[in-house]
């Protein structure tokens, strides 16, 4: 019996902080989700699925819905494009590819706020350094104007908004691919050569069916990741004008100011949607043969 149980004094770490860590606060969410709160945080009984109710009846959620779908697609599918060509011109061998590859760690390595607060700067419709710059090589021609108010825009906003989060999201992806891109013999690349294949083909047949599992590990981060961002979207617009930057982890966190039950149902609706993400994701993928690879 006793060296039955030996596992469980290993295990007890790990699954006591599991257990205070998700499954608590998960508890917790979906009682809160259920009861009548106010805005000062004071319960004053059961909700029911009245919460939920409100919130499906919103009248900003489909929108907001819609305007995730487009956040998480655009700036994951940049992202795997670029860092895959990211992580093929650096699998070269080319005079100073160290120094890149440290460059390249800067924007991972850097706060998401403090990048995200910087290209606010940057965009600032009077004195940003993106309105001068445009200024001076003769694209824009006037200071204050509604041409200039790049955030204050929603489809200028969403995509300056895009483009940094393609901008934190590179580095990590980029070395993910480049590991499994070095894994791949090079013995296959000279056999596919003596063959008569072309490196398009080889590239094809060889590289991008070995990538795969790199790949989809991936893009299931960057997914989870895209969804969840909060900073760049707060800390630029603040999910404004009105709520049309909002994404839903956003609109959570919006909701959470005045109607926290809501809130709470929200962050539930967020994790069943992150989770059939994911999952069709990996249905698509087909994860299966990508671990068998």
């Amino acid at each position: 019996m006793r060296h039955r149980l030996e596992p469980l004094a290993w295990l007890g770490p790990a699954v006591a902080l599991i257990a205070v860590v998700v499954i608590w606060p998960i508890v917790t969410l979906v009682q809160t989700s259920m009861q009548n709160i106010t805005p000062i945080g004071v319960t004053i009984g059961s909700a029911g699925a009245a919460n939920f109710t409100k919130l499906l009846h919103d009248p900003n959620l489909p929108g907001i819905l819609v305007r995730t779908v487009i956040w998480v697609i655009a700036v994951v599918a940049l992202t795997m494009v670029i860092s895959l060509g990211l992580a093929q011109l650096f699998n070269q061998r080319f005079p100073g590819r160290r120094v890149t590859r440290w460059a390249l760690i800067a924007p991972w390595a850097a706060s998401v706020m403090m990048t995200a607060l910087i290209f606010r700067w940057m965009l600032q419709p009077d004195n940003g350094a993106i309105n001068i710059f445009l200024h001076q090589i003769g694209l824009l021609h006037q200071f204050n104007s509604n041409q200039s108010s790049w955030l204050g825009r929603p489809d200028s906003a969403l995509a300056w908004m895009i483009g940094v989060a393609v901008f934190v999201s590179l580095p990590f992806t980029t070395y993910t691919l480049l590991a499994g891109l070095q894994v791949i013999p090079g013995e296959l690349f000279e056999a596919a050569r003596i063959d008569g294949a072309s490196r398009w083909r080889g590239y094809r047949s060889i590289t991008l069916p070995l990538l795969r599992p790199a790949f989809v590990v991936a893009a299931v981060i960057n997914l989870m990741n895209v969804f969840n961002s909060f900073p760049i979207i707060w800390e630029m617009t603040r999910g404004g004008p009105g709520y049309q930057t909002n994404t839903t982890t956003v609109f959570m966190y919006n909701l959470k100011e005045s109607f926290i039950g809501e809130a709470a149902a929200m962050s539930i609706v967020n994790f069943a949607l992150i989770i059939v993400i994911v999952l069709a994701y990996l249905r698509i993928s087909n994860w299966g043969r990508a671990g068998a690879a």
